[in-house]
């Protein structure tokens, strides 16, 4: 009898151990595997533990997909794919014709860069790269898990030019102190909105609405949704940093965010009409923190945080060119298409050349003058 009752407390133990070496190989963000049922890729940002977060606009849905990609290198490579239009296009079976690069984002962990891509028959794609290697993400029995977002366009709706106001539901996302921030368009009068979305997801999500002066429009604004942002800390204070089509940047206090609130922002910065921000980061060089931003019709800019924080007003008037916190723009950055921090030294861009190639490379924060 003993002995039986020794094998039985044995295979018990066995049983409860293998329940907790499985237990301990489930995420423990909350997720499932499956299949993500993602329409788009509007936006790209990368989490902790190499949790990659996809914005979906067209299903007006974040996700947060398990990459499995948490190996940590100390150093990042620099990085030279020429042609990197093709080189996707080709790892997808396709032409570059029939690709739009919509964004990409750099795995903090690992340095590799995962790249979102649209194909002409609408489809998205994601793709990583790894120094010169290029493969798709197969997004297909991975684990994942998602929030769909409230107060949003129909997808049929449009504005007074006819352009479709879903596809603004997601322009930029971001990940801070554990939550997933979220920029974009609503439904509501003041349509311009700003999420917080608390991580794992448990179906909360906080609303802002923003209205802010625009310099070149010459008026208040409720509408346009913030094109790019980060966030940082001025004078003591955290602020999510925003800039928007034409090129106001503006800053919102990040206590002010409460949900179901309306904020006006400060502008402290216009950039120039005609243009629109695409991606914005900051980089350390020496002592001093700067804030950098990739544009569709000019050069990268550079503004210090010592310039905004030193710059107290508020722009308030019909502005021609540019005024406030002044700025430099890089003649190193034009026709930068992405962008994203490679690590603390140095930039990753996709660039299109003077004789119409698209390069994948990086960018040095010291060469940044």
């Amino acid at each position: 009898m003993k002995k039986t009752y020794f094998t039985l407390l044995a295979l018990c133990a066995g049983i409860v151990l293998i329940s907790a070496t499985r237990s301990s190989l489930r995420s423990p963000y909350g997720m499932t595997k499956g299949t993500p049922d993602i329409r788009s890729i509007s936006a790209l940002s990368f989490g902790n533990d190499g949790i990659l977060f996809i914005g979906d606009s067209k299903g007006a849905t974040v996700y947060a997909v398990e990459t499995k990609d948490n190996r940590k290198k100390e150093n990042a490579s620099a990085i030279l794919v020429h042609n990197i239009d093709q080189r996707i296009a080709a790892a997808l079976g396709t032409a570059k014709e029939n690709i739009t690069i919509t964004d990409m984002a750099v795995n903090p962990i690992s340095h590799k860069l995962y790249v979102a891509v649209q194909m002409s028959d609408g489809t998205p794609a994601l793709l990583k790269v790894d120094n010169d290697r290029i493969e798709a993400v197969a997004l297909k029995d991975v684990n994942f898990s998602s929030v769909a977002l409230n107060d949003v366009y129909a997808e049929d709706a449009k504005d007074a030019r006819g352009r479709s106001l879903r596809v603004s539901t997601i322009s930029d996302i971001g990940f801070d102190n554990g939550k997933v921030l979220v920029s974009g368009l609503s439904n509501k009068e003041f349509s311009s909105s700003f999420r917080v979305i608390p991580f794992p997801f448990t179906g909360n999500q906080d609303r802002t609405s923003l209205e802010i002066y625009h310099t070149s429009h010459g008026r208040y604004e409720t509408a346009a949704p913030v094109r790019t942002f980060t966030t940082g800390w001025i004078n003591g204070k955290e602020y999510l940093i925003a800039s928007y089509t034409c090129t106001p940047l503006v800053l919102f206090p990040m206590d002010d965010l409460k949900p179901g609130t309306e904020v006006r922002g400060r502008t402290v910065a216009e950039m120039g009409s005609g243009n629109t921000p695409i991606d914005m980061t900051t980089i350390k060089k020496g002592d001093e923190t700067f804030l950098v931003m990739a544009n569709t019709a000019r050069p990268m800019a550079r503004i210090g945080y010592k310039s905004i924080s030193g710059y107290d007003g508020n722009l308030s008037e019909h502005v021609n060119g540019t005024a406030g916190a002044s700025f430099n723009q890089l003649q190193t950055g034009a026709g930068v298409m992405q962008m994203d921090k490679l690590d603390n030294s140095q930039l990753v861009v996709i660039q299109k050349q003077a004789n119409g190639d698209i390069d994948l490379l990086t960018i040095n924060n010291d060469s940044l003058q």
